[in-house]
């Protein structure tokens, strides 16, 4: 299923939508101090279910010039969700910030250290290793 940029789904600083089988969620917020509740998260993983239509993709989680965390909770939530679980193929986390890469790093190491993920600087390279990860779980070349 793919989707345009004008079937895009917005929550607060976020956005998510699929193309050529990949989902993008893309996070945009500047205060430092905002973090993510178990209450948004749980809207996250809806829209996900909703644009993955049941297909299993990589997602490709653009955090550049973003700020601020989740809670214990809602990472906690995100990790373990068995709807979350069946849909990541991989992760593709891109990212131009020390503070936000140690957020992933941390939330890979504690919360979910089993989806296979990769940090890019850039967006080409996240959608290589998406389109990889894809076409390796689909038996693709």
């Amino acid at each position: 299923m793919t989707a345009n940029m004008e079937d895009a789904i917005n929550i607060g600083y976020s956005k998510f939508w699929t193309d050529n089988g990949i989902l993008f969620c893309q996070f945009r917020n500047e205060n430092a101090n905002f973090k993510f509740e178990s209450s948004t998260v749980d809207l996250f993983i809806k829209v996900i279910d909703k644009l993955c239509n049941g297909k299993p993709m990589p997602f490709l989680i653009d955090s550049r010039d973003s700020k601020g965390t989740f809670t214990r909770e809602s990472s906690n939530l995100l990790a373990t969700s068995p709807i979350l679980s069946k849909l990541r193929i991989s992760e593709a986390f891109v990212l131009n910030s020390i503070g936000i890469k140690l957020v992933v790093a941390s939330y890979k190491r504690i919360y979910e250290p089993l989806t296979p993920f990769c940090v890019f600087g850039d967006l080409e390279s996240a959608k290589e290793y998406c389109m990889e990860t894809k076409n390796k779980f689909y038996g693709s070349n």
